[in-house]
């Protein structure tokens, strides 16, 4: 990348500042606005933070954390065009910090493509829209007991989802469905699957996007897993597929489900790593209130408790509808984008390697018939069991690196501790999460 590369493009599209962005290991988008004038020298030395300041695990002492900017990640505030937005890469003395969730991502992509293997995919961000103060959905009118699809409820918020929508259209993502989801006041929104790393900076903007518009129309858009617990909560279902040049090597027509052998074995490390990855796909201790949820007033709750897999078949982790690719629907709204990503991808060069054998797919509705099934995997009950299955893993440590995990599970053991010592007695006593 030439150095006035994001210089000549404030100059082509009348940008007149850049937030230069990054996310932290809790998945904080944290930002500074550099004026147009200055981003050339920005794009050579880098914006500098107080790594201590955002959530990682570093000192007051240690030396500024430097964001290095992506050109290839630009785009213009759809709201606010005259400002430009790029994700960027953490380094910290010269070299690319290890606990960097992106940093991350472009460390387990380079590892699948020493395999000869390109990871696609797309994510379907679910979201409410709620009152400012968050004590309620936005709409008062939003009151069906399967309110799934509804035309009203969906065209009362066509304000805001058009312009997001619209939004999505002019960066070029392709968008191609937009629809009112299971929950009262809850929506998902849709755009063209890509490579891995394009997705996730994608996902990030998106929520920054969401939540921007929603604001700008009085609302608020929460992409927190369960906001309300009688009410179905808010899945990042992730569509991946494996490739080689531009074949699908995830798909074969002669079988069944669609799957080629290597398809099954990228399956087979999901289910071997699935306690572990819920720990970065489901990273609060709200996450466990959507995927061990009693069912909800529409009848279901849209979320998996165990770890199976099947055809086209919502009621479990792993949803195979066919043409070479697979839904995982364990993350949930408040996953970290790219450790979304590169848990994901983690776990399915795990299972290409060790030929992983996900066991048989069960053609059966697993929230009516699962019970009957006790030899399947559960899902973990709450976060601590979550993060004790990601110190023990080793496919997951090796793949991440322990510059990743380790940090990650100090601050997400803090989070937890202050969790439960926040708790009445009576708390401590009735919930499932201490």
């Amino acid at each position: 990348m030439k150095e006035e590369q994001l210089a000549v493009l404030a100059e082509a599209h009348g940008v007149r500042y850049f937030l230069i962005s990054f996310t932290d290991l809790l998945g904080h988008q944290r930002a500074k606005l550099v004026p147009a004038s200055a981003i050339a020298g920005m794009q050579k030395n880098g914006a500098g933070f107080a790594g201590f300041a955002a959530a990682f695990d570093m000192s007051p002492a240690d030396p500024d954390l430097i964001a290095m900017p992506d050109p290839a990640s630009f785009v213009r505030l759809p709201w606010k065009p005259e400002v430009g937005w790029v994700a960027s890469d953490l380094y910290m003395r010269g070299e690319l910090i290890q606990q960097g969730p992106r940093n991350a991502l472009r460390r387990v992509i380079a590892q699948a493509a020493q395999l000869g293997y390109t990871v696609k995919s797309g994510v379907e961000c679910e979201f409410f829209l709620v009152t400012p103060d968050a004590q309620a959905i936005a709409d008062g009118a939003d009151t069906a007991a399967k309110p799934c699809y509804d035309a009203s409820a969906l065209m009362r918020r066509y304000d805001v989802i058009a312009e997001i929508c619209d939004a999505m259209a002019d960066l070029g993502w392709e968008p191609y469905q937009n629809d009112h989801e299971d929950a009262n006041g809850q929506f998902e929104m849709n755009w063209l699957f890509d490579e891995a790393l394009v997705t996730a900076d994608r996902h990030v903007f998106f929520k920054f996007l969401a939540r921007s518009i929603a604001e700008k129309h009085g609302l608020r858009a929460t992409f927190m897993p369960k906001p309300f617990l009688h009410l179905t909560g808010s899945g990042c279902h992730a569509h991946v597929s494996l490739w080689q040049g531009e074949r699908n090597i995830s798909s074969e027509d002669s079988d069944p489900l669609g799957l080629s052998p290597i398809g099954y074995h990228v399956v087979g490390g999901l289910v071997h790593n699935a306690e572990a990855l819920c720990a970065l796909l489901n990273p609060t201790v709200n996450s466990y209130k959507r995927i061990n949820a009693p069912r909800t007033i529409s009848g279901a709750t849209w979320s998996p408790n165990t770890v199976t897999f099947g055809g086209d078949n919502r009621t479990h982790m792993i949803r195979v509808p066919g043409g070479g690719r697979f839904e995982m629907r364990l993350p949930d709204g408040a996953a970290n984008p790219y450790l979304l990503q590169a848990g994901i991808i983690a776990a399915a060069i795990d299972g290409i390697e060790e030929k992983r054998d996900p066991g048989t797919p069960l053609d059966i509705d697993m929230y009516a018939q699962g019970h009957a099934h006790k030899d399947v995997k559960r899902l973990p009950l709450n976060l601590l069991d979550a993060l004790r299955a990601l110190e023990i893993s080793a496919p997951l440590r090796k793949r991440l690196g322990g510059g990743l995990v380790e940090p990650y599970l100090k601050l997400k053991h803090a989070e937890w501790d202050s969790y439960c010592g926040h708790l009445t007695e009576w708390e401590r006593q009735t919930t499932l999460d201490c």
